[in-house]
């Protein structure tokens, strides 16, 4: 156990849930940067593991609100797998806590929660083959297909405006006035580059509020290390539920292909490296419209590729937003690391306009091979 975590009470923190056996060992796990979580060893005849998170009051506000959409996708999405798969395995599992509850507060006034652990399962941070990418969009395809009978209505935004685009633009244009780290201008082009597509980046927004694109039930944080493959490399479970809220089926493509397609990291500082890996494209396409057929409507099918350029063209605004106000939201490793992230981000976005085309053309093909 390092130092870290000598902060915690775990036996006292643990005592709160339903667990089998006698803890063992309580060890930090996973590279996630938003929850504390570990790994509960216990010794449990059958074997059983759990997973302990200490949720983040600061991103998640509204704790009770993000517990009862756990429960309520959780809930749903086993009933809807029960009898034609196994949903223990393909779906995360809430421990109660002894009052009934699905969280506890500790000494400190930190919230937790608890999972059972899913043992023979694999994440990865980086798409490296054709097959993984088409596991990908089997796993959050299927995820929206089994989530699309659920009332959007019965989940609270667990970050309010998250992906709005409008709000993020808002944002941007108080960063400009406020200029409070004097950077507005050395950023000019940057700023001429973004501001420029703000009209057709708030398509999405625009048409949802005119009822063209309906609300689904969205994951909102689709990175591949959201996705558990078994042995196999075959799907098996989407993790990491915080995020799950009302949202726009765009979103969750876009962003899965964010990171998909580029075929650099997020802030390479050498443009000319980042180009799109178009065959990852299409495999992800293919799984995704493989479960999503059934219930996507010709709108959201459209709407697919504009949040393809939606996702880096947000982050983009989102980084240049934090480098005008002082880089107060993310790490960085330089003075200059967000205005990075921001070009970076840019340069994809020209990739993604120039071959907009190829991509619809992709989107559309798989679609007409599909029906």
């Amino acid at each position: 156990m390092n130092n870290d975590t000598m902060v915690y009470n775990f036996s006292n923190i643990i005592a709160h849930f339903n667990i089998q056996g006698d803890v063992t060992e309580t060890e930090p796990f996973g590279s996630g940067h938003i929850n504390d979580t570990y790994l509960v060893k216990t010794t449990a005849e059958n074997g059983i593991f759990y997973l302990l998170q200490k949720i983040n009051n600061y991103v998640f506000k509204d704790v009770e609100g993000l517990m009862s959409n756990m429960v309520y996708v959780t809930d749903h999405l086993k009933h809807k797998i029960e009898g034609a798969g196994d949903p223990e395995r393909e779906v995360l599992t809430l421990v109660k806590c002894k009052d009934g509850k699905y969280y506890c507060e500790d000494e400190q006034g930190g919230f937790w929660r608890m999972t059972y652990f899913l043992k023979d399962t694999r994440s990865y941070d980086l798409v490296t083959t054709t097959q993984q990418a088409y596991q990908g969009g089997v796993a959050f395809g299927r995820f929206q297909y089994l989530l699309s009978d659920l009332d959007p209505g019965l989940l609270i935004d667990t970050i309010p405006n998250f992906l709005n685009m409008e709000n993020r633009l808002e944002n941007l244009h108080k960063a400009i006035a406020g200029d409070s780290a004097g950077r507005k201008k050395k950023v000019q082009t940057e700023l001429e580059f973004l501001l420029s597509r703000a009209d057709e980046m708030t398509e999405i927004v625009k048409l949802g509020k005119a009822g063209v694109l309906p609300l689904r039930i969205t994951h909102n944080d689709t990175k591949f290390n959201n996705i558990l493959l078994d042995k196999d490399n075959n799907v098996q479970c989407v993790i990491d539920l915080d995020t799950v809220m009302p949202g726009y089926v765009a979103y969750d493509f876009g962003d899965a292909i964010r990171s998909i397609i580029n075929t650099a990291v997020e802030d390479e500082k050498d443009l000319s490296t980042i180009q799109l890996n178009i065959p990852l494209f299409a495999e992800f396409t293919k799984g995704y419209l493989s479960q999503t057929i059934s219930f996507l409507t010709g709108e959201e099918l459209k709407s697919l590729v504009k949040g393809v350029l939606l996702l880096p063209y947000m982050q983009a605004v989102r980084f240049l937003t934090d480098y005008l106000d002082g880089d107060v939201y993310y790490k960085t490793h330089s003075e200059e690391h967000n205005l990075q992230r921001t070009l970076a981000q840019m340069q994809l976005l020209k990739m993604l306009e120039a071959n907009k085309e190829k991509l619809k053309d992709i989107v559309e093909t798989e679609w007409l091979n599909l029906k």
